[in-house]
C-alpha cells in the first residue's frame, strides 16, 4: 500500500517537477508540409535529420491535428487555444482583408509575457495585418516577416509594427527567418523566451536557397523542405551554444496538410487520404515532434489524438501557471503529463471545420464524415469527388479507405448525437470576420507564371 501512494503522489507532482524551470518555448511551424513530408513520418526521398532527431530525442505524435485545413484559422486556433469558429476565424485572410483576430482574443504570447517571457513572432503571421491585428498588439515583443501568404500581392518584410523591405527575394526567406530566430535567442538568453518561428515554406511557390536547390529526390518541393530542415538545425544549434539546450521545449509541426492541388509542388500527406481544404485525414493531421532534453523521454511515441489547441494551456503549465483562469473558453488540454510520460491526453473528440462549416467528428478511435456534394474544377482546389455519410475506424483504417457506415449505422447515430452534444459548448458563435475575394486571382497569377516558366524565380 505504502509503495502504491508513492506512485500516486510521483504522478500529481510530475507536472510541478516538469516545469520548476519555467522553460524556454521554441514552436516551428511549416506551412503546407504533409503527414508523408518529413523522414520520421515515413518520407524516403526528403532529407530531415534535424527534425528526425527532434523525434529521436523526444516525442513523436502520430494522430496530432491542427485545428484547420487551411492557414489562418490553424494560427488562430494555435495563439488563442480555441476552435477558430468560435472567433469567426474560418477562412484565410487576405491583403484585401481589413479585419483580423480579434481583440477580444488572449494570445498564449500574451499570457507567457505576464509570466515574465520574451515573446517573439519570426515570419508568416497571416492574422491581418492592418495594425490593430499585428504580433505587437497581440502579446508579442518583437516581429519579422511576411504578413501573409507568399503567394499573394504585396508581399514585404515587416519590422514590428512597420515595413522593413519592400523587395523580398523569396529564395532567401527561409534563411533570413533563421537569421532572425537566431538572433532572438542570442538576445533573450538570459530570460525565459517564447520564440514562434513560422516559416512560409513550403508554401506554393516555392523557393530554396542556391545551397539546397536541385539536391533532394523529391525536386523542389524536396529542396524546400530540407532547408527547412537545416532550419531546424541552426536553431537547435544556437540553443546548444547559448547552454539552452536542456531547459528549452521545440516544438516542430505544420499548420496543415500539403496542398495536393500542385501535384509535386504541394507535398505528400503519406498514407492518409487527401490533403489541405479537406477534413479528409490527410488535411489536418500533421507531422508533430517534441524534445526537451532529459525532460521527455528520448524515443517516446504517442498514438492517440492530440491537437494544436493543446500548446496554449500546457506552456501556461510550463512557465508556472497552476490556476489559470481563462478569459475566453479553451479548447485545449494541458498535456504536460503526456510530455513528462506520466498521463495520457484525456479528451477523444475532434470537430473538423472547413470555412466555417462543420463536417466530420473524431470519437476515440471512430470518425465520421458528413455528406459532402464534391469541389470539382474549383482553382486552386484538388478535386474531390462527392460522398454520401462515411465512418471511419482510424486506427485500423488511417486511410479512410473502407467505409463503414452501412455496416455500423448505429455507430452513425452515436457519433452524430456526440458530435451535436460536443459542438454546443461553442455555444454561440460569430459570423465569418474575414473579407475573402471571390476571383482567386493569386492563385491564377502564380499558374499564369507557371505557365510562363517563371513560377518559381
Amino acid at each position: 500500500m505504502r509503495t502504491y501512494w508513492l506512485l500516486v503522489l510521483a504522478v500529481l507532482l510530475a507536472p510541478a517537477a516538469f516545469s520548476q524551470n519555467r522553460p524556454n518555448i521554441v514552436f516551428i511551424l511549416a506551412d503546407d508540409l504533409g503527414y508523408g513530408d518529413v523522414g520520421a513520418f515515413g518520407a524516403t526521398d526528403i532529407r530531415t535529420p534535424h527534425i528526425d532527431g527532434l523525434a529521436k530525442g523526444g516525442i513523436k505524435f502520430t494522430e496530432f491535428y491542427a485545428p484547420s485545413p487551411v492557414c489562418s484559422p490553424t494560427r488562430a486556433g494555435f495563439l488563442t487555444g480555441r476552435y477558430p469558429r468560435r472567433m469567426g476565424v474560418d477562412g484565410v485572410f487576405f491583403p484585401e482583408s481589413f479585419t483580423g483576430l480579434p481583440a477580444s482574443e488572449v494570445t498564449v504570447a500574451e499570457a507567457l509575457k505576464e509570466k515574465g517571457y520574451a515573446t517573439g513572432i519570426v515570419g508568416k503571421w497571416h492574422l491581418g495585418h492592418h495594425r490593430p491585428y499585428l504580433p505587437l498588439q497581440n502579446g508579442f515583443d518583437e516581429y519579422f516577416g511576411i504578413p501573409y501568404s507568399n503567394d499573394m500581392q504585396g508581399v514585404v518584410y515587416l519590422r514590428g509594427n512597420d515595413v522593413a523591405d519592400y523587395k523580398v527575394d523569396q529564395r532567401y526567406t527561409t534563411k533570413v527567418y533563421t537569421k532572425e530566430a537566431v538572433g532572438f535567442i542570442e538576445r533573450h538568453r538570459q530570460q525565459p523566451f517564447f520564440l514562434y518561428l513560422a516559416h512560409t515554406m513550403p508554401h506554393v511557390p516555392l523557393y530554396a536557397s542556391e545551397a539546397f536547390r536541385g539536391k533532394s529526390k523529391r525536386g523542389l518541393y524536396g529542396d524546400v523542405v530540407e532547408e527547412l530542415d537545416w532550419s531546424v538545425g541552426q536553431v537547435l544549434a544556437a540553443l546548444r551554444k547559448n547552454g539552452l539546450e536542456q531547459n528549452t521545449l521545440v516544438v516542430f509541426t505544420s499548420d496543415n496538410g500539403p496542398w495536393l492541388a500542385f501535384d509535386v509542388e504541394g507535398g505528400s500527406p503519406g498514407p492518409l487520404r487527401e490533403g489541405k481544404q479537406t477534413t479528409f485525414e490527410g488535411g489536418m493531421r500533421v507531422p508533430t515532434v517534441a524534445c526537451w532534453p532529459g525532460r521527455i523521454k528520448a524515443g517516446a511515441v504517442y498514438d492517440n489524438l492530440a491537437t494544436t489547441f493543446d500548446w496554449f494551456p500546457t506552456f501556461l503549465r510550463l512557465a508556472g501557471e497552476t490556476a489559470y483562469q481563462p478569459k475566453n473558453p479553451l479548447d485545449g488540454e494541458d498535456i504536460t503529463p503526456l510530455l513528462a510520460g506520466t498521463g495520457k491526453r484525456q479528451g477523444d473528440q475532434l470537430l473538423y471545420y472547413f470555412n466555417g462549416t462543420l463536417q466530420a467528428y473524431r470519437k476515440g478511435d471512430w470518425k465520421v464524415k458528413l455528406p459532402y456534394a464534391g469541389n470539382r474544377g474549383m482553382m486552386g482546389i484538388k478535386d474531390v469527388a462527392p460522398h454520401d455519410t462515411l465512418l471511419f475506424n482510424l486506427k485500423r483504417d488511417a486511410g479512410e479507405q473502407t467505409n463503414l457506415a452501412k455496416a455500423h449505422p448505429e455507430k452513425v447515430r452515436e457519433l452524430l448525437a456526440a458530435m451535436k452534444a460536443y459542438e454546443a459548448r461553442l455555444e454561440l458563435t460569430p459570423p465569418l470576420v474575414q473579407y475573402m475575394p471571390a476571383d482567386n486571382s493569386h492563385i491564377q497569377k502564380y499558374q499564369q507564371r507557371k505557365a510562363r516558366g517563371s513560377g518559381n524565380e
